[in-house]
């Protein structure tokens, strides 16, 4: 008897799911997507314990005959492809016809749909891959496809899911990646019988539905980009430069209105801000891109979540001249500063300006993040040693010895040494290094986690995405002193937070402090973020008080985005 055979047509099945079922995230995707082919004008999704018990994809589309619906539980069975010349002309999701069946080898899958004019429709109901039972049901007006118990035949699949919270996080973002591709089509996501997102039809106003995925707190910042070249088109949205995340996850591109993983596409997103965003930060950006589907292979990954072009670096060159395009042209670029009421010396200040602008110019403040650890002692190095700067090793209570003259250019502190420089401070990394300080502190005493509640108190509304991983933190930000609650239909409770950020729009830091990796960063997120709403326009005696706390803090502590000593220049060098 030979050694070669052919394995079982079920085996077939359960070897191809492993490469088109990953997660329950991965059969959200592939009937949310049959669905959208199907011509849906709205889809529902429903899941329980995070998919992994049970996925529900309900649509409005064309449905099927009892014969279409028999025919798609084969393999390579499909109505969207019918000849090699047709692979190179792909517009619609699916086209390979392996989704069906894979997802019904290794479930519990039943399928009942109906075309929309048919009196009765068709309910199959499949096991492990099993023979289907056919039975005659209700017309429908489309399709429903019923998911359980994910892997239950497969358990060295299963063992290797996450969290429920974890498993529910990657289905949001395959429906909200879809939805942003498709704006006409009307998406609902519901969990444990609960809706957690939900965006109606809105293919007239698509800046509506990025606000609805990205979520309103990015919606004020986010600006239309718009590029047209031969044969190639790049719309979508990106944000100022002000609002930035710690990861790429904001970072989104369409390819024919499918998403896609590409590097090349990344890198000349963020090219174009370069110039824009602190170090250590990622941009936020939505880009569409539309050519001719034989300029581009989406055969080329099992999930059809990459692809290549026929000229990626002019695909690359059109995507970077439309954010840069935007960026220069932003509001935020230019100056819409209107009067303010004059401050202490502002004469002499612009005496000083005319000095520095005579003199070198002066170096860049920005400086790449240093890691803040809290095993770090809060005594001071000594003075002199490995040349240092007045920035990580100043002499003893120097920064108490300055003297505050006035504000320069509505953005530093220009003040005077005893030892007669003229020293420039940036006083939102005063506050940093300040604010950091007595957390840090606190939270080595363990006051942070133990602190009681106060009158404060605040309810947020999140994107689905991001209120899953705050509440998935939960524990962890109790211990950095901030209490969440799920308090339903899509919203949080903020029950307390440190002092230090009780004033602080909770929308600007609660997210990214809760995907910080540890306590150290969950901090240091918590301190920039809380001294960006420091007040520049201070009197004498403010910041005396500032500049003396700043005299107990650990030299070694660093701001996260600038030096405290922005320059340091003798009075003599002004001079000529």
């Amino acid at each position: 008897m030979g050694r070669v055979r052919r394995l079982p047509t079920d085996l077939i099945n359960q070897i191809a799911a492993g490469e088109v079922v990953e997660r329950p995230a991965s059969v959200v995707k592939e009937l949310a997507e049959n669905s959208v082919d199907a011509g849906a004008t709205r889809v529902t999704v429903r899941l329980v314990r995070g998919g992994c018990a049970n996925i529900t994809v309900i649509d409005d589309g064309c449905g099927m005959s009892r014969e279409d619906a028999l025919t798609c539980l084969e393999r390579h069975a499909t109505s969207k492809l019918v000849d090699a010349e047709g692979l190179f002309h792909i517009l619609t999701k699916g086209f390979r016809g392996e989704a069906i069946p894979a997802i019904a080898s290794v479930s519990r899958f039943c399928l009942v749909t109906s075309e929309p004019e048919a009196l009765a429709g068709t309910k199959l109901s499949i096991e492990g891959g099993g023979e289907p039972v056919v039975e005659d049901a209700p017309a429908v007006g489309g399709t429903r496809i019923d998911v359980d118990d994910l892997f239950f035949n497969v358990p060295a699949r299963r063992k290797f899911l996450k969290r429920e919270a974890t498993e529910l996080l990657h289905c949001e973002d395959a429906v909200t990646r879809l939805a942003l591709a498709h704006p006409e089509v009307g998406f609902t996501l519901e969990h444990e019988g609960k809706q957690i997102w939900a965006s109606p039809p809105s293919a007239s106003e698509p800046m509506q539905r990025a606000a609805a995925v990205l979520g309103s707190e990015a919606a004020p910042h986010l600006l239309s980009i718009s590029e047209r070249r031969l044969g190639l088109t790049v719309t979508g949205f990106i944000a100022a430069p002000e609002f930035t995340l710690s990861s790429a996850r904001g970072l989104m591109t369409f390819v024919n209105h499918r998403y896609v993983r590409d590097r090349g596409l990344t890198s000349a997103i963020q090219r174009a801000y370069q110039d824009s965003l602190p170090p250590g930060r990622q941009p936020v950006a939505l880009v569409f891109i539309e050519l001719d589907p034989a300029a581009v292979d989406v055969n080329v990954h099992p999930q059809k979540l990459e692809v290549r072009f026929s000229d990626p670096r002019s695909v690359q060159e059109a995507v970077g001249a439309a954010v840069s395009v935007a960026l220069k042209a932003a509001p935020w670029r230019q100056d819409s500063r209107g009067p303010e009421t004059p401050q202490v010396q502002a004469q002499y200040a612009q005496a000083i300006e005319r000095f520095l602008a005579r003199a070198q110019p002066a170096p860049a403040f920005l400086e790449p993040a240093m890691p803040l650890s809290l095993d770090q002692s809060l005594g001071r190095t000594s003075f002199g040693t490995a040349r240092p700067t007045l920035d990580t090793a100043p002499p003893r209570n120097y920064f108490g010895a300055l003297r505050f003259l006035s504000v320069l250019s509505r953005r530093f502190w220009l003040t005077e040494s005893p030892a007669g420089s003229l020293v420039i401070v940036d006083p939102r990394a005063v506050e940093e290094r300040v604010i950091w300080s007595a957390l840090a502190t606190r939270f080595q005493k363990g006051e942070l986690a133990a602190a009681g509640r106060t009158l404060f108190s605040a309810r947020l509304d999140l994107v689905p995405t991001e209120r899953t991983r705050v509440l998935e933190a939960a524990p962890e930000l109790l211990e950095v002193g901030v209490e969440v609650e799920d308090f339903g239909t899509g919203s949080l409770s903020l029950l307390r937070v440190p002092a230090e950020l009780e004033r602080v729009d909770p929308g600007a830091w609660l997210v990214e402090t809760a995907a910080a990796s540890d306590a150290s960063a969950r901090i240091a997120v918590m301190a920039r973020r809380a001294a960006l709403t420091a007040e520049i326009m201070v009197t004498h005696d403010q910041a005396r008080a500032r500049l003396e706390a700043l005299d107990e803090v650990a030299a070694q502590v660093h701001a996260h985005a600038a030096r405290v000593i922005v320059r340091d220049l003798p009075v003599l060098d002004l001079e000529g």
